[in-house]
């Protein structure tokens, strides 16, 4: 007669810093950052797609770059800063307002089905962090890593062009727009 037996899975303690806050989980080593996001934190602006990094839904920025939280176990963002969409918009204070490419990606109609658009935003917003005068070209080329079945990426490309240059635009007048 064989026996099986199940032992506890391998948990840890994370202490992981999301939005600029500091939160402590007990997680199996086997997390996805995604699911650590969703499902301990309750934050369900990142969304869950392929589950494979190819669609981008799920992007995240952590220390600044554009990563996809599908493919990120939890534990590999211990000690690092991690931005979801909730960020852009203060994080659900009293009085928030959308950030400028919130509000550019609604000015172009930049979204339809929306589930998308939370990887867009950080996606672009990690760009252009790094590039903050892009090309529409090297615009192009970012959003191509991640899939929309809607809007045809014309709109979306237009948004971050225009909120490049509405960045720009209000840094050489008077600093940043944010």
């Amino acid at each position: 007669m064989s026996r099986i037996t199940h032992e506890p899975p391998d948990r840890q303690l994370l202490t992981l810093e999301v939005n600029g806050e500091a939160h402590e989980v007990l997680v199996e080593s086997r997390r996805t950052l995604v699911d650590v996001l969703r499902h301990d934190l309750g934050l369900t602006g990142t969304h869950v797609g392929c589950e494979h990094g190819i669609c981008g839904a799920c992007t995240v920025l952590i220390d600044g770059a554009p990563a996809r939280a599908c493919l990120t176990f939890a534990a590999q963002a211990e000690g690092s800063a991690v931005e979801t969409v909730e960020s852009l918009d203060g994080g659900g204070a009293p009085g928030r307002r959308l950030s400028d490419l919130q509000q550019a990606f609604t000015e172009h109609h930049a979204l339809q089905c929306g589930f998308c658009t939370p990887g867009f935003l950080m996606l672009a917003e990690g760009h252009l962090a790094e590039q903050p005068a892009p090309s529409r070209e090297e615009i192009r080329e970012v959003v191509a890593a991640n899939l929309c079945r809607c809007t045809g990426y014309q709109t979306i490309v237009d948004a971050i062009e225009d909120c490049a240059g509405r960045r720009r635009a209000a840094t050489s007048e008077e600093g940043p727009c944010n």
